[in-house]
This record gives C-alpha cells, structure tokens and sequence, in this order.
C-alpha cells in the first residue's frame, strides 16, 4: 500500500520523505489555509520535494471553471494531480481530463454509487472520507471493503485513496482490506511506528549500554 501524507505543511513533509514515508501528498484548501501561504506556491515547493503524485484541488463548482482550474494546475508541474469534487460537474470535468491525459483525484466520496461513477469517469483516484461516516455512526471501512470489492469485480483501473483517516487502526484495515493507498496525516504517521514495548525495550537496550565496559 501506498501512504500519501495529507497536510499543507512543507515541514511535515519534508520530515516524512526523509524517512522514506511518502509515495504522495493530498492536500486541499483548508490545509493550505493553515499555513497562511499562497496554494500554488504551497504545491511548487512540495513538487520540488516529493517526486510522485500530487494532489491540487480546484476551487470552482461549475464543468467550465472547473476545467480552466484543472488545466492551469497540469501545467504546473507533471506530478500534480487534480482534485475534482463528486459532483455531476465534477464527474464531467474528470471525463474531460481523462481524455486530455490529466490525472484526477475525485474527492468528498461518501458511498459505492459515487464511487463506480468516479470510476465509469476515468478518475485516476477516488478519494472516500471515512473518518467524517466514522463521525456520523457509519462505519468507514465498511465504505472500502465495498468499493475495493466493486472495482476488483469490473477492472477498473482506478486506485483507492483512503481519506480523511485518524488512526493506525485505520490505516492498517484499509491495508487488510487491500486500498491501494492511504493518505496521512503526519501524526498518525508517527503514531504508527510507537508500541509500548518498544519503548520499554530501548530503554532496557540503553542501560544496559551504559554498564558496558568502554
């Protein structure tokens, strides 16, 4: 499985990459809104870090504007991939795309229905939200195991792009469950690498290393 970092923090993924986490980033506006610094300046300088996958999302609601977005941010970079939201313009602008070889991430996924339909577009990803069902006493995962389940069925080429995901437990279904990537935030990236015993262990480790004869 691939990890993808979500965040609009170039620090955080500077961290991440130079421990050989992240195969891609997402980020969106409200991340970007955190840091206080222009979107597309934001986007340049994680392309300049990350060599894969980058996910840009446009602004507009409507096909046209939507399509004007999606154009400017493919020439930006070859590794920027734009987010489309899973609306009947969005699913159009994302035929567009696909026909004019532009890589899309189609977001804001909450059910299957939507999902075949990214896929019938030509999304390149499909991006559903589980913590946000987790949140309304849906079971997010259940959302996975069904789309993975629906593209494996018909052989679409459309990946998996576990979103909105708050825990290690989460990440580690979606791998069971066999998404093809997860997108993380930089804390449940640390997260996944601490076990108790490990701390417990290290600190034996170092004690016993200081008794050591040198």
């Amino acid at each position: 499985m691939k990890f993808f970092i979500d965040t609009g923090e170039v620090s955080e993924i500077r961290q991440a990459h130079a421990m050989g986490l992240v195969d891609g980033v997402t980020t969106n506006p409200s991340l970007i809104a955190k840091s206080g610094r222009p979107y597309k300046e934001v986007v340049v300088e994680i392309c300049d870090i990350v060599n894969g996958p980058i996910s840009a999302e446009v602004l507009s609601t409507t096909y046209d504007e939507m399509m004007v977005e999606a154009r400017v941010w493919h020439k930006l970079h070859p590794n920027v991939v734009v987010k489309l939201p899973l609306i009947p313009d969005g699913l159009r602008a994302t035929r567009t795309c696909t026909n004019e070889g532009i890589r899309t991430n189609v977001t804001l996924c909450f059910s299957p229905t939507q999902a075949l339909l990214a896929a019938k577009a030509g999304a390149s990803y499909i991006s559903p939200f589980i913590g946000r069902l987790d949140d309304c006493s849906e079971t997010g995962m259940e959302l996975i195991d069904k789309i993975v389940r629906i593209y494996k069925n018909y052989g679409y080429a459309t990946e998996v792009l576990v979103a909105s995901v708050r825990n290690p437990t989460h990440v580690v279904d979606a791998a069971l469950i066999g998404a093809h990537v997860c997108t993380i935030p930089y804390s449940v990236m640390l997260q996944l690498a601490k076990h108790p015993l490990t701390d417990v262990g290290l600190k034996k480790f170092v004690e016993d290393a200081q008794k050591i004869p040198r």
